[in-house]
């Protein structure tokens, strides 16, 4: 039989209010991934510059008026510690003003960087061809041509020569551990479980990902069994995070946590450009967060391991401890204790139910989940 109740429709007023908020979250989204791009500008990239004193400040002073601000050139007593500096990522290049000039470059530090050292490599050899054409005319000896030296200290492996492998895995990273995070929360019930869940998760996604990432494409050099390191406690973080929110908060937890590591700790990870690039403070921020902390580590393992990478690794770690954390106080905060007379009839009907009695009252606890 048809139900003769009239169909309750949505109020105009909820419709309109829904796709305002929709439209607002898709411009937020938009705004979240652009924002750092479109506000960034090549600027204050760190350049070690070493040579006599005297044709290191006019080096400089010409740089200077060429460049304005895109470089922060730093002297350095000798060409092994310019090296060192490029090595331990102080220094993304570095000019050896000498009868044999050089400029030292580091390919794995990626193709931005890279393109300015390039760029500063052709604008030096211009300066040079330039001043022997002038003594020339001015009538000094002839003498060979000076040409300026390239040497790529860290350079790239062979099976990812544009870097562009090491760039897009920052990507998955982040994206892998936020699966595993609400998958976890929406299926998985009891804190201990999620938390286990999302350790084996993390070391499953570990393994995996660096045997894709390494041994099959060849992205990430350095020690396999550190590459997993760095992936499964990146994926944990994030993950265990999103486990800690949702316990604590509910299901909104999700959308706060997704949005957390998403739309503030992604966009602010510098994966695709130097932390000087960015609009102050922000890219400093950003290597507070799980995605910008595991990008700087995970290059840091394959190319650079003189780095000093103990702030990242505490990062991590950090958001793991946290992620635990919230998890257990969401666990306890939720625990409910119902007492209801012990008569003995009652506790018989009860008895292996999880309601225990003491002192003349029966306590039951319902774990959080």
């Amino acid at each position: 039989m048809r139900n003769s109740e009239p169909l309750k429709h949505t109020k105009w007023s909820v419709a309109v209010g829904l796709a305002a908020a929709a439209a607002l979250l898709v411009t937020l989204v938009i705004l979240a991934f652009l924002w750092p791009t479109v506000t960034s500008s090549a600027k204050s990239l760190p350049v070690a510059i070493t040579g006599p004193a005297a044709q290191v400040q006019q080096v400089k002073s010409q740089l200077a008026a060429g460049t304005g601000d895109l470089l922060e050139l730093t002297v350095l007593d000798s060409r092994d510690a310019a090296v060192q500096g490029i090595k331990d990522r102080s220094y993304y290049g570095a000019i050896v003003v000498s009868q044999h000039p050089e400029l030292l470059e580091a390919s794995a530090a990626g193709p931005a960087p890279l393109q300015i050292m390039n760029q500063l490599a052709q604008n030096l050899q211009q300066q040079l061809s330039l001043q022997s054409a002038q003594a020339a005319a001015a009538g000094a000896p002839p003498s060979p041509a000076v040409k300026l030296v390239v040497t790529d200290v860290v350079p790239l492996a062979a099976s990812d020569a544009r870097g562009t492998g090491l760039t897009a895995a920052s990507f998955p990273m982040v994206l892998g551990g936020m699966i595993g995070g609400i998958l976890l929360s929406l299926l998985l019930v009891g804190v201990w479980r999620r938390l286990a869940g999302a350790a084996l998760y993390s070391l499953l996604v570990g393994f995996l990902a660096a045997a894709v990432l390494g041994p099959w494409f060849g992205i990430l050099q350095g020690s396999y069994l550190l590459n997993v390191a760095v992936i499964a406690l990146s994926a944990f973080a994030t993950a265990v995070f999103i486990v800690g929110v949702t316990a604590l908060l509910g299901r909104v937890g999700v959308a706060v946590g997704s949005v957390v590591t998403m739309l503030i700790g992604n966009p602010l990870s510098a994966a695709t450009q130097p932390v000087q690039f960015m609009v102050e403070p922000w890219g400093a921020i950003g290597q507070w967060f799980v995605p910008g902390a595991s990008t700087t580590l995970l290059r840091d393992a394959s190319y650079f391991p003189e780095s000093p990478t103990l702030f990242p690794w505490l990062v991590l770690a950090g958001w793991a401890v946290l992620g635990v954390l919230l998890s257990l106080i969401g666990h306890f905060r939720n625990q409910e204790v119902v007492e209801v007379p012990a008569f003995e009839d009652a506790e018989r009907s009860v008895h292996g139910s999880g309601i225990q009695g003491s002192g003349g009252q029966l306590e039951a606890k319902h774990l959080a989940v």
